[in-house]
């Protein structure tokens, strides 16, 4: 990545936009989409900017453009409509060390607008760094289909409860509480429009201290990793890397399959050199059981093609624990319909 995306707080904090024509009323009605201070500076603005000033949705600057303006703003655009007057306004900014974004100047660019899918306060961002604005759309197309309108009010609803379920459900619960609401019942509920059986459905279990299907019990994914490759990991390896509090890999093991699981998950690497396991089976084995026991989701992210580990799954179901056969993609998986020799090219 040559950026670096991230999501800037906007609260009480102030976004400058200068221009007073289309270019700027395009970055005005994104940054009006948060709760910033936004400051439009331009000598004459065209009908809708200067309606947001008549609504006090921003403030109006029209007098001499100085360093001391961006002084303090967490972002700035610029777009006047002329190249050269939004370079040099661009140098007036970067001596206060504001980051700023310059309509179609990409080289003068310290941040880029990503396009957006806004369910807040769920935000999906997409960049392209520039690259390819029309795919960037594309994917956001596909997003706005996947994402029900209404998602947002059930993360709104969520975020209301923290400090309630924080009170009430037992630590070791909350990652199975959080689940259940947004994969079983309650998500189905509010997103078929029933909020208000969805929010008492909610609220009753956190009276009861724990989701209606959270026995405390942790389990073991077996997950084979395949040929290696992220893509080629099937959907239900995803899932439970995503799902996983506590992993346990070999080195051969590619990181980019790794970095599909939780930011959060623990990592437990098994060996410091590709073919070197250092780690003796009875401990792994133990190890686990243990975090399955505490009641954690463990896989064991094995590489190479599709088989039972046999060790891994014994161990597991000696010590009476939930285990799950995740299979992985063969190396020379033939394609339906070509010919074996010509499936297995590539």
């Amino acid at each position: 990545m040559k950026s670096f995306p991230m999501f800037i707080r906007t609260t009480d904090r102030r976004v400058v936009i200068v221009g007073g024509g289309e270019q700027a009323a395009q970055k005005a009605r994104l940054i009006l989409k948060t709760d910033a201070q936004l400051l439009l500076v331009a000598a004459v603005l065209d009908p809708e900017l200067a309606a947001l000033i008549a609504e006090g949705r921003a403030e109006w600057h029209r007098d001499a453009i100085t360093p001391a303006l961006f002084e303090g703003a967490v972002m700035a655009f610029i777009g006047t409509g002329c190249p050269g007057a939004d370079a040099s306004i661009h140098a007036l900014a970067k001596v206060a060390r504001c980051p700023v974004n310059v309509v179609d100047q990409p080289e003068l660019c310290d941040i880029t607008t990503p396009s957006l899918v806004d369910r807040d306060p769920i935000v999906v961002a997409i960049g392209t760094e520039g690259t390819a604005p029309v795919l960037a759309r594309q994917i956001k197309t596909r997003v706005e289909e996947i994402l029900a309108p209404n998602i947002g009010g059930l993360a709104a609803f969520a975020g209301r409860m923290r400090g309630a379920v924080a009170a009430q459900v037992p630590r070791p619960q909350r990652r199975a509480f959080w689940r259940w609401v947004f994969s079983d019942a309650p998500r189905d509920e509010w997103l078929r429009g029933a909020e208000r059986a969805a929010a008492g459905r909610i609220k009753t279990a956190i009276a009861a201290g724990r989701a209606p299907d959270a026995s405390g019990q942790g389990s073991i994914a077996l997950v084979r990793a395949g040929p290696g490759a992220r893509d080629l990991l099937t959907l239900r390896a995803v899932a439970r890397l995503q799902e996983a509090d506590v992993i346990f890999y070999d080195r051969e093991v590619d990181q980019q399959v790794l970095e599909l699981a939780r930011r959060d998950a623990e990592r437990v690497c098994l060996g410091p050199l590709a073919g070197a396991q250092t780690w003796p089976q009875p401990q792994i084995d133990a190890r686990m059981v243990t975090e399955a026991r505490r009641g954690r989701r463990v896989v064991r992210l094995i590489p190479g093609d599709p088989g039972i580990a046999g060790a891994d799954l014994n161990a597991a179901q000696a010590a009476g624990v939930a285990v799950e056969i995740v299979p992985g993609v063969a190396a020379a998986t033939p394609i339906r319909g070509l010919p074996a020799p010509l499936a297995q090219v590539g």
